[in-house]
């Protein structure tokens, strides 16, 4: 298995249908008081990539992303458009989007990541997979040239300063992302005259960890 650092046409996507999974165990005990546990860190997304196909040259694209990535066996990248950006979707991105970690002085590589605040209570979600020529960095409210004081890793979205930022400096970051996927299905089924009366094929595409 590969990945294949190409992206599902965006277009098509565009109208597909999914979001993330969180996986819960329950047990509910003799008193009707419940324990709950989750096994996942991190949640995990879904997909239909078959909802937005609108004509039957995109049922054609699709069947030749298909066949490229051999069906399961290699993952690629996805555009989650609900949410692709580390500022909201009305927003551009800015250098001081995310704060993904303090200066030591010493260590000059940091992931980026995105927050989810809600509550009171924040989720964390590691951003493996950056859009070229997107990703923005600051250190300490200052601003930071790519190629000059910094470099990104764009197959693991991990961040390489030239210079190890100083000690309690807080590093900040903006940029677009995908989500790392693959097909979850071998198998592709279209009939031409269902297509036509609105029936679409379904195309499930699960979330791979990186």
């Amino acid at each position: 298995m590969a990945f294949h650092e190409v992206r599902f046409p965006a277009n098509l996507s565009f109208g597909s249908v999914g979001g993330p999974e969180r996986r819960t165990e329950i047990v509910t005990l003799t008193n009707g008081f419940e324990e709950r546990n989750s096994p996942w860190s991190h949640s995990r997304r879904r997909y239909d990539a078959g909802v937005g196909l609108r004509s039957l040259d995109d049922v054609e694209r699709l069947l030749a992303f298909f066949e490229a990535r051999s069906g399961q066996l290699h993952a690629f990248r996805w555009k989650d458009w609900a949410d692709y950006k580390s500022c909201a979707p009305s927003k551009i991105v800015d250098y001081e989007d995310q704060l993904i970690g303090h200066g030591d002085g010493v260590t000059t590589q940091f992931q980026l990541s995105k927050a989810y605040v809600s509550g009171g209570v924040e989720y964390r979600r590691p951003i493996a997979k950056p859009v070229a020529g997107t990703v923005k960095l600051g250190v300490q409210g200052g601003y930071q040239a790519e190629a000059v004081d910094w470099e990104v890793n764009l197959a693991t979205g991990t961040i390489g300063f030239f210079s190890a930022p100083a000690a309690g400096a807080p590093i900040t970051a903006g940029f677009e992302f995908d989500v790392p996927v693959r097909f979850d299905t071998d198998a592709i089924q279209v009939s031409v005259q269902s297509f036509q009366a609105g029936d679409m094929p379904q195309v499930p595409v699960v979330e791979v960890r990186i």
